[in-house]
């Protein structure tokens, strides 16, 4: 039995490119579905798509997010390939990054830009500076070794698919990805692709600084869901720091004179004790939720393996 391999082609206003990309694409894959889901376009992207030969879908919430929640939930494959409609990923690298899905080699495949071309072709420096502080924290937090965080090419397993739960809304969707993998020991795999800069008359829809905050906020709230003894853990040491620099005079005046003249003082000290109790009780509580949580996950995971076989 052949097996199905669905190419994902989110967009929002792509007139000027998405043509190529689908063209570049059936070639790529001939025997693949194309499946563009159009967020809202102005500039008739869903009809050059389908003239193109796509299979064009729309999504009417606004955002990135919303529109990977609906292709995931809608679509059945045995591998999926999302790209960008800007004509960024070159099609080259189509058939290998399905290949390794497909023979069960990766449960997702990462187009890594920034090891190639990404730094030469971007021509927005703030947005390289974004992709190596959000590498970095990400690599550090999570203690790994993923070379783009955020890139927007991809190719998922059936099982990764079904068993992703979407949160975000917008472009911080790949940052959502990359973690919810690390944290369920997918099998992950890195190939470096050539990056091109979008072609002239091409408007990227991401902005540095507004999108940028919600990709580290992005970052802080999984943090917190994904590792919550080590993240509450740093808010009860700063507690426990502020009640140490408060409190710390107090005492040694009491045992100086046997007298506490800064009552204010030690009560705030005690204060900030009590919340970094607080803090730590809840960094632990909450780790067992998680716990119990991947243990559920592992179960549903091996349900959704057993479908799709």
């Amino acid at each position: 039995m052949e097996k199905k391999i669905a190419v994902l082609i989110p967009c929002y206003n792509e007139s000027k490119t998405i043509k190529k990309v689908v063209e570049d694409y059936k070639k790529a894959l001939p025997e693949a579905d194309i499946y563009v889901y159009d967020n809202n376009s102005k500039d008739g992207t869903d009809k050059i798509a389908k003239e193109a030969g796509a299979i064009v879908r729309y999504e009417y919430r606004q955002g990135k997010g919303n529109v990977i929640r609906s292709m995931f939930k809608d679509i059945d494959a045995d591998c999926y390939l999302m790209i960008d409609g800007d004509d960024t990923y070159p099609a080259d690298n189509a058939r290998e990054m399905c290949n390794y899905v497909l023979n069960g080699q990766a449960d997702m495949v990462i187009g890594d830009r920034l090891s190639s071309t990404y730094f030469t072709e971007n021509k927005r420096p703030f947005h390289n500076f974004g992709n190596k502080l959000v590498r970095g924290l990400i690599n550090t937090l999570f203690k790994s070794k993923v070379n783009d965080i955020m890139t927007g090419y991809r190719a998922f397993s059936y099982s990764f698919v079904k068993t992703f739960p979407v949160l975000s809304k917008g472009f911080e969707i790949e940052t959502e990805m990359t973690i919810h993998s690390l944290d369920k020991n997918f099998l992950l795999k890195e190939i470096p692709i050539e990056y091109r800069d979008r072609p002239q008359g091409s408007e990227s829809k991401l902005n540095t600084y507004s999108d940028g905050f919600k990709v580290l906020k992005t970052i802080g709230r999984l943090f917190k869901e994904y590792k919550p003894t080590i993240f509450f853990s740093v808010i009860s040491l700063i507690f426990f720091l502020i009640a140490i620099g408060f409190g710390t005079p107090v005492f040694i005046e009491y045992f100086k004179t046997h007298l506490v003249p800064k009552f204010p003082t030690l009560i705030f000290a005690g204060f900030m004790l009590v919340i970094s109790i607080l803090m730590l009780i809840c960094g632990i509580i909450l780790e067992v939720v998680v716990k119990k949580h991947r243990q559920l996950f592992e179960l549903i995971l091996i349900r959704t393996k057993r479908d799709e076989k």
